[in-house]
């Protein structure tokens, strides 16, 4: 055999090995960007890393996430003053598709600081209108729905 065929089908190979594998990737649901198939309710990550629905029977208490959370939450609670008053209690409008979909206008989001960070960070708290909280600390990556009364 050749020099020219066997880089021909070294290459050939390599080229179906990558294809298998974006393949099985999307198959076996290993793609964590995409937003899940199901249409009970979009993903959620729970502290122990385990993901669930947004529905689902699996709520983080509020005392669980950093402290600032529940800081914010009594700010919701009351209206104000939040510390980015041009950017809290906007409406989000769930373009990730990770939350239950509604309406528009059904949710708000809410800055939750983040100690040492110069800009607003990637903590957010976001409040739906049937009285749902959830909680990122990723930037919209993965939510946990949060029970502010434990």
């Amino acid at each position: 055999m050749t020099s020219r065929k066997r880089i021909t089908l070294a290459l050939a190979g390599l080229i179906a090995l990558v294809l298998v594998g974006w393949l099985g990737r999307d198959l076996l649901g290993g793609n964590s960007a995409a937003p899940p198939s199901s249409s009970t309710g979009a993903a959620v990550s729970t502290s122990a890393g385990k993901a669930t629905r947004a529905g689902g029977d699996v709520t983080e208490a509020l005392s669980k996430l950093p402290a600032e959370a529940a800081k914010t939450w009594k700010l919701i609670q009351s209206n104000g003053p939040f510390p980015y008053p041009d950017r809290d209690g906007v409406e989000f409008q769930n373009r990730e598709k990770r939350l239950p979909a509604q309406g528009k206008g059904y949710y708000r989001e809410y800055t939750v600081p983040t100690p040492g960070e110069r800009t607003r960070g990637a903590r957010r708290l976001v409040t739906g209108s049937g009285k749902e909280l959830y909680y990122t600390g990723d930037h919209y990556e993965t939510f946990v729905k949060v029970d502010p009364n434990r």
